[in-house]
């Protein structure tokens, strides 16, 4: 007879034991901790025909995000399939959906999700994956709004509650309601104070907010809980880093680089995406950074070619763009070229309406050409949102427009950024500075004194 799981979702396992390694591995992925591929393969070992095992190990390969493993991901897709005829109707749209992402199609893969959720809202795979794909596509509104419908069916005796709480805690932050977005996701934290994602949360609102003081306090003292998150911990290194840089203390933000974010390992991982963003921020502060790039580029470099993320390819063009490695910068440029010409899909629009002249504009900022690297930025300015990642990791998008206008000095654009800039955050010392240097040049003295005095004020707080 098949079996529910904890939150009393139908699978077509009548093996217990595989629902039980099932539920470890999942809390693994929501925990950012451990290894859920070796632990979902126990249960697959266990149960080679275990339908939602399968499908969970396609989507972690799937949402990981990496060229290396695609070919691994169409694997398990395939081997899901051929359990197509053994699954329930709720599994059959996880097979669809990991097939739809297999083929490039992310909008139809969370559609499936969606599907599966509105008929099983306590699916908390279901959950995390349409989450995750979510925040790929930049889709704000959905990270917020899909965790509302399917929380209709939670209570704090759900097994998993926090995460779920967590995750639209995030999707709350990404459409600014900062209030609830922070009260839900310490919610989560009292649930499990090592909640990673959920402390995460509460890291993003200060951001937003310029809580600069609050989210250093905020992630210190709960550093003992998301220390031991190997999957994440190099991510919330960076959002302490962040609140140090705009208040300017820079000697700090290398250190936690230095010791935090930048990894030593030697192959590439998701974490580079951090480390190039840190650095390509402290460059735009007008920091010399040159001797850490070029062990960070060497990493990137074997890989300029895999365009898969328009957002990853980003980070990537950061990284040789800041080492001054244009034949690396030139193949990841026309490898992205020909991903849109030759390839569909969401990934090919993103590269072709974002990716594409963002890198074009970093590689053009990197050699000087201010006037270029603006003229590029300001043509995708509105549409940078539909580029996957949250508003503080795109946020470098618009700090390079600003740094490139002011460089080339177009004053007007600068002060007009700047201004939106501070009605949203009008404790960040560093754009403070940076409009001190645009009235300035601008001639206006007085008023670029005040904008310093003010910086100066906000950093000594």
């Amino acid at each position: 007879m098949a079996l529910t799981d904890i939150r009393d979702v139908p699978t077509s396992s009548n093996e217990r034991v595989s629902l039980d390694i099932f539920e470890r591995a999942l809390d693994q992925a929501l925990a950012l901790k451990g290894n859920p591929v070796a632990t979902i393969d126990e249960a697959l070992a266990a149960e080679p025909g275990f339908v939602i095992g399968r499908c969970f190990r396609a989507q972690l390969q799937l949402l990981s995000m990496e060229r290396a493993l695609l070919g691994q991901a169409a694997r398990e897709v395939e081997l899901a399939e051929t359990l197509t005829g053994a699954a329930n109707r709720r599994e059959r749209g996880h097979i669809a959906a990991a097939r739809a992402w297999l083929n490039g199609d992310l909008e139809r893969a969370v559609e499936h999700w969606e599907e599966v959720l509105i008929d099983y809202p306590r699916d908390l795979l279901a959950f995390y994956a349409a989450h995750l794909t979510d925040f790929y596509l930049g889709d704000s509104m959905q990270l917020r709004d899909r965790a509302a419908r399917a929380l209709r069916a939670w209570d704090g005796d759900t097994p998993g509650y926090g995460y779920a709480l967590g995750m639209y805690a995030f999707g709350l932050e990404e459409m600014g309601d900062y209030v609830r977005a922070e009260a839900m996701a310490r919610q989560a934290v009292e649930i499990n104070p090592r909640d990673v994602y959920a402390i995460h949360s509460v890291a993003h609102v200060m951001e937003m907010q310029g809580r600069q003081r609050d989210g250093i306090q905020w992630m210190s003292e709960r550093q003992a809980d998301w220390l031991p998150a190997d999957g994440f911990r190099i991510h919330l290194w960076w959002h302490l880093a962040l609140y140090h840089l705009d208040l300017g203390e820079i000697d700090r933000v290398l250190e936690i680089y230095d010791q935090g974010i930048r990894n030593k390992k030697s192959e590439i991982s998701l974490e580079e995406l951090d480390a190039a963003a840190m650095l390509w921020r402290l460059s735009l502060a007008g920091i010399d950074v040159s001797e850490r790039w070029g062990g960070l580029a060497d990493k990137w470099e074997p890989h300029a070619e895999d365009t898969l993320y328009a957002f990853n390819d980003m980070h990537a063009m950061m990284t040789f763009a800041g080492d001054r490695r244009d034949m690396a910068a030139a193949r990841l440029l026309g490898a992205a070229a020909s991903y849109v010409t030759e390839r569909g899909g969401t990934n090919a629009t993103m590269t072709r309406d974002v990716g594409l002249p963002v890198c074009r504009a970093f590689l053009a900022f990197s050699r000087g050409d201010y006037e270029t690297a603006v003229d590029l930025l300001t043509r995708i300015h509105a549409r940078r949102f539909g580029f996957g990642g949250s508003y503080a990791q795109r946020d470098v998008i618009n700090l390079t427009l600003i740094e490139a206008a002011i460089r080339c000095k177009r004053y007007n654009l600068a002060q007009a950024l700047l201004a939106e800039r501070l009605a949203l955050k009008p404790t960040s010392a560093h754009a403070w500075r940076s409009m001190a240097r645009v009235l300035d040049g601008m001639g206006d003295r007085r008023e670029a004194r005040a904008a310093l005095a003010r910086a100066d004020e906000i950093a000594d707080q």
